[in-house]
C-alpha cells in the first residue's frame, strides 16, 4: 500500500521524522519497504499571474509576457508555452531558482528580448501533468507563495508490505490507528455525520448468500453532475496512492476505499432493473468487467446482480454495463461485507486482481460500512451534488468474534520479559482492544477490524510489538542438551554432502513444485499429483524425481556462460502409493562439462558415463553395486543402467535423452545419478579384520566372452565360487581388436589371495582359480591363451 505522510500526519501527527516514523512502522510489524520524495528537489519557483502577454517580434512561437510574482512590480518573461494567456497563474521560477537536474535559471536574452525567469510546465517541476504546456493553477492560488508550499510537495511517499494477517493497515484510517497506538499521538479521525435524506427513492436489497455476504448497503443519490471536476487535493492523494484520477464519483469510492479502508462501488441506476440481489452465479451467465473482460461465471463466482442480469462480481469488479459514466445522473451507491473465504482465490483464477478484492479477501471491518456509505455520500453530495435518499440495509452472517484470555504469565513466559498487568493494560488500550482483567487473566474481546486475533499467542505478539522488540532482551539460551544417539548402521545425509562436495558437486536445493512437463520427460509420469492450488502455472504437481530440477539447474548455468557444472540435490519426491502418498528421499547429481577445471596440464576431455559412475561407487561404498543396461524415460536408450544392490534396483545411472538435450537446447547431453537415500546413508556395521603377516597371490584370469556379456555378470558368477581364500577380484583390461573375432572381447580380471595363518602354496591356489575358472565356462567364456 502506498500513501502520502502528509496525508497521514492529518490524522495523526507524533514528534518523529521521515525516518523514525518508518523505523517504527517496521518494527511494529507494517513493514515500510520504501519511501521516496513526492517531487524532486527545486527551489526559487513561486505562483505568478501573467498580467500582459503580446506576440515576440522576432520569433511566431514566443510570447513575451509581464507576470506578477507578488513584489508589487511585473517581471518580463518570454515564454514559448502555447496555453501560456492574460489571467493564467502558473509557476514562475525566478532568476536565482535550481529546478530539477540542476538547471538553474538566470536573466537572459531570448531574440533580443530581455527575460527574467522561466514559466513551468509539470513536467519541469517533475511534477507530470496531462496539459500541453505549463502547468495552469486554480484561479484562487496565492501569487508570490511558494509553489512548494501550495501544492505540498514537500512530502514523502511511503510503500508498506503489508502482511496477509495484517488487512487492518490497508487505509489511512488503519495505519494512523497504528500510529497513534505506538506513540500515543492524538487520533483525529475525519468526522463522519450521517447524512439525512431529502428524497424518498431506494431500491430493495436481499442477500441470497448469507454466508458469503454479511452485510450490504446501498443508497440512491439522484440528480448528480458525474462529469464534476475531482478537487485538486483528492486527486492528489489519489495519485500519490498510486491511483490515477478517471472521474469524480469514481474518484470518491476510491477516495473512500484508501481513507476508511472499505471497497464501494456506484452504479448508473438507470441501468439497474429492480431491487438488488446478492448470489452465487448461475450456469451460463457471463459478465463484461470494468477492464474489459468478459468473465464465464461459475456458481461459486459471488455476484450482484439485478432483476434481470449479473452487475458486478461481488468483492472483486463492477460491470461495464452498469458502471457510472459522466453522463450519470442518478447513482447507486454499494457497501458491503464479504467473506474473505468468498473471494480468496477467486481473483487470481479469473487472471485479474483489484484493491477491493486485495483487501476483502485478507479481511475488511465488518462494522465499517455504514460509516463507508456515509462518508462517500457526503462528498459526492459536496463534489457532484444531487440529493440522497435513506440507506437501505441488509445484515446475514456476521464473523463472530470470539474472547480471548491472555494469561499475563504467559506473556513474561514467551517473551522473556516480566510485564506487569498494568503495562499489558495500557497496551491492550492503546491498540483498541476491549478487556478485562481478573485472577492475572485478560480476556479480551478483538475489535471487528482485526482477523488475526484469534488465540493467545496473537495477543502475546501485539503485546510485544507495542512494547517494542527492540526492547526484549537478547539474553542466549540456557539449557542441557544430550546428544541423541547416531546408529552406527546409519550415515548421517551431511557425510553424504561433504563427500560429494570432496568430489566437486555444489549442492543445490530445488522446489518440490515443479513444471508438469518435466514430470512427462523425465519420469513418463502422465498422472503427476497435481497441486490445487499452485502457486504458479509452471509450479503445478509434486516432483516424482530430482532429475528436471537439476536439469533446470544446468540450463540456467550454460544460459550464464558456465563451461563446467557438478551439482547434486538430496531431497523428497513424491510418489502415489495405494493409500495416498509415498515421500521417500532419493540423492541426484548431474556432470556436464570438462572432467576436470581448464589447466595447462590435463587435455580437456568431456565428462563421460564412468566418470559418474565412480562418483556412484563412492557414495555406496563399501556396498559393491551391481549396473546392468536398462531403458529410463531420462536417459539415452544405450548409456543408461540401473544400479543394482543385493538384487534391488535402488537407482539409475546415464546419459540424458538426445530427445531432451535438443528440447532443453543443451549444448551436451550431462551424465545424471539418481538412488534411494535410504539405501546411501544404510551401511553394516564396522569389522575388524586382522591383516596379514603373508604375502599375497595374484593371479590373472584372461577370457574372450561374447560381447552381450557383461563384465558384472562374471564378477557375480566369480562371488558365487570364490573361495575363502580369494580377497579381491577386479576388471583391469578390456580389449576388442586384432586376435579377437568379430562379436567377441576379451575381459581380464586381477585374483588376489591371502590366508592369515600361512603362505599359499599351488595346491592351494589352483583349486580357488578352477573354481572361478568353471564359473566363467559356465556363462559361455573361453579361457584366452
Amino acid at each position: 500500500m502506498q500513501f502520502s505522510e502528509q496525508w497521514l500526519r492529518g490524522w495523526v501527527n507524533p514528534a518523529l521524522n521521515t525516518e523514525q516514523l518508518s523505523d517504527l512502522l517496521t518494527m511494529a510489524g507494517l513493514e515500510v519497504e520504501e519511501t521516496v520524495a513526492a517531487a524532486p528537489a527545486f527551489s526559487g519557483v513561486v505562483i505568478a499571474e501573467v498580467k500582459e502577454c503580446v506576440k515576440h517580434e522576432n520569433a511566431d512561437r514566443l510570447r513575451v509576457t509581464k507576470v506578477d510574482v507578488g513584489t508589487g512590480e511585473l517581471v518580463q518573461i518570454v515564454c514559448g508555452a502555447p496555453n501560456v494567456a492574460v489571467g493564467v497563474r502558473v509557476p514562475c521560477a525566478l532568476p536565482g531558482a535550481i529546478l530539477p537536474g540542476d538547471f538553474k535559471i538566470k536573466p537572459t536574452k531570448m531574440r533580443g528580448v530581455e527575460s527574467n525567469g522561466m514559466l513551468c510546465s509539470g513536467k519541469e517541476l517533475g511534477v507530470p501533468e496531462d496539459v500541453d504546456g505549463l502547468m495552469l493553477l486554480p484561479a484562487g492560488a496565492p501569487v508570490g507563495q511558494s509553489i512548494r508550499d501550495y501544492l505540498g510537495l514537500d512530502d514523502q511517499l511511503f510503500t508498506l508490505k503489508i502482511t496477509p494477517n495484517r488487512a487492518d493497515g490497508l487505509s489511512i484510517r488503519g495505519v494512523a490507528r497504528e500510529v497513534a497506538a505506538l506513540t500515543g499521538a492524538a487520533l483525529a479521525p475525519v468526522a463522519i455525520e450521517p447524512v439525512a435524506p431529502s428524497i424518498d427513492d431506494t431500491r430493495p436489497v436481499k442477500i441470497v448468500a448469507r454466508e458469503a455476504c454479511g452485510r450490504y448497503l446501498g443508497r440512491v443519490v439522484k440528480g448528480v453532475n458525474a462529469a464534476a471536476a475531482t478537487p485538486a487535493w483528492m486527486r492528489q492523494r489519489l495519485e500519490r496512492s498510486g491511483l490515477r484520477s478517471i472521474s469524480a464519483i469514481v474518484d470518491i469510492t476510491n477516495y473512500v476505499l484508501l481513507e476508511q479502508g472499505q471497497p464501494m462501488h456506484a452504479f448508473d441506476l438507470a441501468k439497474i432493473e429492480g431491487g438488488i440481489t446478492v448470489r452465487q452465479a448461475q450456469a451460463g451467465e457471463s459478465l463484461l468487467c470494468l477492464n474489459e473482460k468478459t468473465v464465464a461465471l461459475q456458481d461459486k463466482h459471488l455476484v450482484i446482480a439485478d432483476d434481470a442480469k449479473v452487475l458486478a462480481l461481488g468483492g472483486i469488479m463492477g460491470g461495464e454495463l452498469s458502471g457510472v459514466t459522466t453522463a450519470s445522473t442518478d447513482i447507486f451507491l454499494e457497501s458491503a461485507f464479504f467473506a474473505p473465504k468468498a473471494i480468496a482465490g477467486r481473483a487470481r483464477e479469473l487472471g485479474f486482481g483489484s484493491d477491493s478484492s486485495f483487501r476483502y479477501e485478507r479481511g475488511v471491518d465488518f462494522q465499517l460500512q455504514r460509516e463507508a456509505i456515509e462518508r462517500a455520500t457526503r462528498l459526492v453530495l459536496d463534489i457532484c451534488g444531487g440529493a440522497a435518499g435513506p440507506v437501505v440495509e441488509e445484515v446475514a452472517e456476521l464473523p463472530a468474534r470470539p474472547a480471548v484470555p491472555l494469561r499475563v504469565a504467559r506473556v513474561a513466559k514467551v517473551l522473556g520479559v516480566a510485564l506487569s498487568s498494568q503495562q499489558i493494560a495500557e497496551i491492550l488500550g492503546r491498540l483498541g482492544l476491549e478487556f478485562s482483567l481478573a485472577d492475572e487473566v485478560f480476556t479480551v474481546q478483538a475489535p471487528s477490524f482485526r482477523f488475526d486475533i484469534e488465540i493467545e499467542e496473537d495477543l502475546i505478539e501485539e503485546v510485544a510489538r507495542v512494547y517494542g522488540y527492540n526492547q526484549i532482551p537478547d539474553d542466549a539460551p540456557r539449557s542441557s542438551m544430550r546428544m541423541l544417539r547416531q546408529p552406527e548402521e546409519l550415515r548421517p545425509v551431511d557425510q553424504l554432502r561433504h563427500l560429494l562436495a570432496a568430489r566437486d558437486y555444489q549442492e543445490v536445493v530445488s522446489y518440490a513444485f515443479v513444471d508438469e512437463r518435466w514430470e512427462r520427460d523425465f519420469a513418463g509420469n502422465d498422472k503427476a499429483i497435481r497441486l490445487q492450488n499452485p502457486i504458479a502455472s509452471q509450479m503445478s504437481v509434486m516432483r516424482s524425481t530430482l532429475i528436471g530440477g537439476l536439469v533446470d539447474v544446468l540450463v540456467g548455468n550454460i544460459n550464464r556462460k558456465q563451461p563446467r557444472v557438478r551439482v547434486f540435490e538430496a531431497a523428497r519426491v513424491f510418489l502415489r502409493a495405494e493409500q495416498g502418498f509415498d515421500q521417500p528421499e532419493k540423492v541426484a547429481g548431474l556432470a556436464w562439462g570438462p572432467r576436470l577445471p581448464e589447466q595447462w596440464g590435463v587435455k580437456a576431455e568431456r565428462v563421460d558415463f564412468f566418470d559418474v559412475k565412480a562418483d556412484v561407487e563412492a557414495l555406496l561404498h563399501p556396498v559393491a553395486a551391481e549396473y546392468r543396461k536398462a531403458s529410463h524415460p531420462a536417459f539415452h536408450p544405450g548409456r543408461c543402467a540401473e544400479v543394482r544392490v543385493d538384487g534391488k534396483v535402488v537407482g539409475v545411472i546415464g546419459e540424458l535423452h538426445p530427445q531432451w538435450v535438443q528440447a532443453y537446447d543443451l549444448p551436451s547431453a550431462p551424465v545424471l545419478f539418481e538412488l534411494d537415500l535410504a539405501i546411501v546413508t544404510a551401511r553394516s556395521r564396522i569389522k575388524a579384520l586382522p591383516v596379514s603377516k603373508f604375502q599375497p597371490v595374484r593371479r590373472d584370469l584372461a577370457l574372450l566372452v561374447d560381447e552381450q556379456v557383461s563384465a558384472a555378470a562374471l564378477l557375480a558368477a566369480f562371488e558365487a565360487k570364490r573361495a575363502d581364500i580369494v580377497t579381491e577380484i577386479a576388471l583391469f583390461d578390456v580389449y576388442r581388436g586384432k586376435g579377437v573375432a568379430e562379436g567377441k572381447k576379451s575381459l581380464a580380471f586381477s585374483v588376489l589371495m591371502q590366508d592369515n595363518s600361512r603362505t599359499l602354496t599351488d595346491e592351494d591356489v589352483e583349486p580357488a582359480m578352477q573354481a572361478l575358472l568353471q564359473a566363467a565356462l559356465e556363462l559361455g567364456a573361453q579361457l584366452r591363451v
